[in-house]
Formats: C-alpha cells, structure tokens, sequence
C-alpha cells in the first residue's frame, strides 16, 4: 500500500465532496472550529470513460433504494462513469419514493456530466426510514461536478463525505508490476464503523482502477476478495441494508488483463490485499473501539466449525466486553465456542491470548496475570483457538465494546 493514497490516484478518474447541509443544517453559519471535514456529506467519483463494473452487496433481506438501484445497473451488464454517494440519510424503507429519489440525484449529475443517468451509480449511508433530501443533495450538484479534480484533496473530500461514525478515513492503493513490466493502479476508499457483520456490513466501499478488466473477470476477482475480508468483519453483529462494495475499471492504462492470466492472479492478489487493508481499519475503527482483535481458529474439522467458532466469539457482547476492560476471561471465549454449533472436543482445545497460553486440553492454565494484562492493553489482541479436529482455519477481525457503543448508538437518530 502507498504511503498517500486515495481513489483518484488511477489514471482517468476524478472526485470531489461537498456540503449540502445534512451533517451542517446551517451552512452559511458553520463554525469556524469545525473541520471542514466534518460536514461534507455528498461524494461523487467519475471517470473521464465509461467503466466495467462489477459489485457485491449486503445479504439483508431489506435493501436500501439507492443500493437496488445501483444493483439493477451493475447486474444488468451497462457500463458506468461513476458513483455518487450521500451520508446522513439512508434512503431506506421509504416506498417507491426511495427509487425515484435516487433516480433524480443521478439524473442531475448526468446533467452536469453530460452522461447517461443509468451511468451513475447511487449510494447511500445513515439513518433508515427518513427520505432522502433530495432538493439539498440536487442544489449543490453543479458544485460537486464543477469541483471535480484528480488530485488527492477532492480524492479526499470524497471520502469524508462518505463517513458516518468513522473517525478516520479508509483510503487505500496500489501500484501493481504485471508480467509484462507494465503497470496499472488500484485505489479504493470506505465507510464503516457500526452496523457491521457479515455478509457484508454498514460499509460502502469503491475501488477504482486503471486496467481494462471485463465486468465477468471483475466480478469473479471481487466476490473471492472479499470473502476472507469484508466477509469476515464484525463490529456489532448487525448487518445493514446499504452495503456494497464495487470496483470501476476504465481501462485507462491501456494494459488489458485477460482471464487465466499471470496478470489476473498479479492483479487478484492486490486487490484481496487491499481489501484486507480496509477490512483491518473498518474492525480497528468499530464504533467505541479500543481494541482491534483478531480471531483465529485453527485445526477445525470443516470450514463450517473454524467460521461457527469466530463468528461466535467475535459477536459475543461477554467476550468484546472482556477485551474491552482487559480481561484474560477465556472462560468467555470457549463458552461462545460451545455455543456455536460447531463440532469439537472441549478437552483437546488451547486458546491463546496474544501468543499467551491460557487454555490447555481444556483446562485453564496457572498463566502469567500481570503478562496477560499487559498483552491486553495493547491496542492489537490476537485469540487464537486450537481445537486438533483436523486442519480448517478460519478468522475474523473485531473490535471491543466500550461505554462509548452504546452511546453513539442509543442517540443514534439525534
């Protein structure tokens, strides 16, 4: 990953983030205290040519209008110049209106573009059951397409647009040497902080690239990428109605990677390493966090029983509170892998606590406290669960549950 990244850096592509008054009702007063980062909330990237696109979605059976719009166009094989998306409003459970809201939006950006409206892609974040303001996000849409650069600051913009709970951004790319000695470049930016589980979470994530991959190779590169990735991110053990994630090829490099390819396997392996980078800062940035923990099961029988025992565990509110307050309470993470459902025997199973033995065939071992306080009290913890059933793995990436969760999310809606 470079050390600056952001999503314009393949060639050919633009962004911009701009205000249009739902995270900073009064505009033309806002405070001079706040960053200006904080307020942006309508982000738009586009290509200066139509794009392959291929994308993956939220599991929930409830999806957001702006998300099955997007879904229509990316499923129905059109080619696209760009994704707008809002904050603040998920457009979500509002009726028939909810599709013709998002239809306007990208009908006014494909106005200023001079674009097809079906080549603008919607998404859209935040509180579920409100409309959509349309006539705030449609006022300041000749601004957000005037403003339009490729360089990193309308990059960045528009990714801050896109941040609800975040506390930091997710920005992440690669400059990738294929077979040939040329080079092309990946970029992807998220959102995603709580109302995360898989498959997917409350995120919304956008590569974009420089190659010139077809929609199908995309597709397949995609939905292997994510499964070990933002397939295996839980927060809270929500899984939201708006989440998507999609990659924008415009080929603009000029190199062509074909299917079966040494290129393909280059370019695959980049992108599932990207997405493995914004998966770690989506379970590292959990609402309230202050704790990235990853979960890892090894010697499972099947691939069933390693993800039963991770997903419990990263899910269980007595574990994420034990790591919150620093607490070597294994006891907790053997009972959330008793309950999984998977199949295993309790008296074979080690756990470790940050390469800490605590549990042995079993039975809790007479370990070092204050050592286990101090691996505690790091910011990254890692459990590793050893069941000897055979040789599946499978991990997930969490975080801890502070004071600060319920907070954000008991006031959610104010």
């Amino acid at each position: 990953m470079a050390e600056e990244s952001y999503i314009t850096m393949p060639k050919g592509f633009k962004a911009n983030g701009v205000s249009a008054g739902m995270k900073c009702p009064d505009r033309a007063n806002i405070n001079p205290d706040i960053p200006k980062n904080n307020y942006l909330d309508v982000g738009l990237i586009l290509s200066d040519t139509p794009c392959n696109v291929a994308g993956v979605y939220t599991s929930n059976l409830v999806k957001g209008h702006s998300l099955v719009r997007s879904m229509d166009i990316i499923e129905g094989g059109n080619k696209v110049r760009g994704i707008i998306v809002n904050s603040k409003n998920a457009n979500a459970a509002v009726g028939s209106v909810g599709i013709e809201d998002a239809n306007s939006v990208a009908s006014h950006v494909a106005e200023c573009a001079s674009c097809a409206a079906d080549e603008i892609l919607t998404a859209s974040t935040g509180v579920i059951g409100t409309r959509l303001p349309v006539d705030k996000i449609t006022g300041v849409i000749p601004e957000l397409v005037e403003g339009l650069t490729s360089d990193a600051i309308g990059a960045h913009n528009s990714e801050f647009a896109m941040m609800t709970t975040d506390t930091v951004p997710k920005e992440v790319s690669a400059c990738i040497t294929l077979s040939s000695g040329k080079t092309v470049t990946i970029a992807g930016q998220a959102k995603g902080s709580g109302m995360i589980h898989p498959n997917l979470a409350t995120m919304i994530g956008i590569f974009t690239t420089d190659a010139d991959i077809d929609s199908t190779l995309l597709k397949s590169m995609l939905k292997e990428a994510v499964k070990y990735t933002f397939n295996r991110v839980s927060v809270d053990g929500d899984t939201s109605v708006c989440d998507m994630v999609v990659v924008l090829a415009n080929g603009a490099s000029g190199v062509r990677i074909e299917e079966g390819s040494e290129d393909s396997d280059i370019f695959a392996e980049a992108l599932r390493g990207l997405c493995e980078d914004i998966a770690r800062m989506i379970a590292s940035d959990g609402e309230g966090a202050t704790k990235f923990v990853e979960i890892e099961v090894y010697g499972a029988a099947t691939p069933k029983d390693a993800n039963l025992i991770v997903t419990a565990v990263a899910r269980s509110p007595l574990c994420k509170t034990a790591f919150f307050g620093m607490d070597a309470n294994c006891g907790r993470i053997l009972t959330a892998a008793g309950y999984s459902g998977a199949s295993f025997d309790p008296e074979k199973v080690d756990i470790k606590l940050s390469g800490l033995l605590v549990y042995h065939d079993g039975v809790a071992t007479d370990f070092d406290e204050d050592e286990a306080a101090r691996l505690l009290h790091e910011h990254d913890i890692k459990v590793e669960i050893i069941l000897k059933e055979g040789d599946c793995y499978d991990r997930m990436f969490t975080c801890d549950f502070s004071y600060k969760y319920v907070e954000i999310n008991g006031s959610y809606r104010t």
